[in-house]
């Protein structure tokens, strides 16, 4: 029967691969805090500086080729110019967006676990909602608010979970407050650059934060580092080499094809997936435990969080 409708079977092809690609891309994504948590371990005295400079060199060329593929594919006609006025925004998004809310997300994973800091950042959401609310003056329906209670309580629970098997309740405070720091810089991030990203493409706005973002990370790796903080073993540059391809300049892509294949609603509700795919290889390749509390917390938040996003 599918054989006699070709337009039928396109759909379905479309909606498979990008379906696929969302998938993908969330394992991408969540394995972001493991390659971060094992670079930490595998040289104690690394530190978040220099990690995140390290990511953002080998990201660079994969950034750049971005930008090319975007010119390539839309052709110079159709590239949308900026004013002075986008540029002046896209460097304070950059700033806040992906040099500050990755440093304080890669700080943040020196002192709390990988499946902690992906709930916590998970619901960035949330903080969209309550900034729209605090300066846009943008209602919270009773839908909005039970969500928002259901998936801070689920954060409260993972916490806990956290809080019982810790040494260092004084670290596990203070990387919590350091990521949360990150998910809220990030949701001004969204917020602020919603409409820049339409009118300009994903890919092209995506690119050049990124670069822009490289160059305030390099500058703080210079003024902060000597260059021999490079002299590291070559175990750590590995991982920086999978943080740099499979956990950002990848997923990144494909999470841009799955949003043009399958649009924002479906696309972001198999990226509920990615708390639970880094609890799964936080235990696999981390060691860190796991219990009924922790997997009940993150249910209750990628519930409130669904409900928030859900339309």
């Amino acid at each position: 029967m599918r054989a006699q409708f070709p337009a039928y079977n396109r759909f379905v092809k479309q909606i498979s691969t990008g379906a696929w690609l969302a998938i993908l891309a969330q394992f991408g994504f969540g394995a972001k805090a493991i390659f971060i948590k094992l670079a930490y371990a595998a040289h104690p005295e690394l530190d978040a500086v220099t990690l995140l400079a390290l990511r953002m060199i080998f990201s660079l060329p994969f950034f750049l080729l971005m930008v090319w593929w975007a010119r390539r594919r839309n052709g110079e006609t159709q590239i949308v110019p900026l004013t002075s006025h986008d540029w002046w925004l896209v460097v304070f998004l950059a700033l806040i967006g992906y040099y500050l809310s990755s440093f304080l997300d890669f700080w943040g994973l020196q002192y709390i676990s990988a499946a902690l800091e992906r709930l916590i950042l998970f619901t960035n959401p949330s903080f969209v909602v309550l900034l729209s609310a605090m300066f846009l003056a943008v209602k919270i329906t009773k839908r909005v608010g039970l969500a928002l209670l259901v998936s801070y309580v689920g954060l409260v629970l993972a916490y806990w979970h956290d809080l019982r098997v810790t040494d260092d309740t004084g670290a596990l405070v203070k990387g919590t407050l350091l990521v949360l720091g990150a998910a809220l810089t990030y949701a001004i991030y969204l917020l602020l650059g919603g409409q820049l990203t339409k009118r300009i493409g994903s890919t092209r706005f995506t690119a050049y934060m990124m670069l822009i973002a490289t160059v305030f990370v390099l500058a703080q790796f210079v003024a902060m580092r000597p260059i021999s903080a490079l002299d590291l073993p070559i175990t750590v540059y590995g991982y920086c080499v999978g943080l740099a391809v499979f956990s950002t300049a990848a997923p990144v892509w494909m999470m841009a094809e799955a949003l043009k294949r399958l649009g924002a609603n479906d696309a972001s509700m198999i990226g509920s997936v990615g708390p639970i795919v880094t609890i799964g290889l936080g235990v696999v390749f981390l060691g860190e435990s796991v219990s009924l509390l922790q997997l009940i917390g993150a249910a209750l938040v990628l519930l409130g969080i669904s409900l928030i996003t859900k339309k």
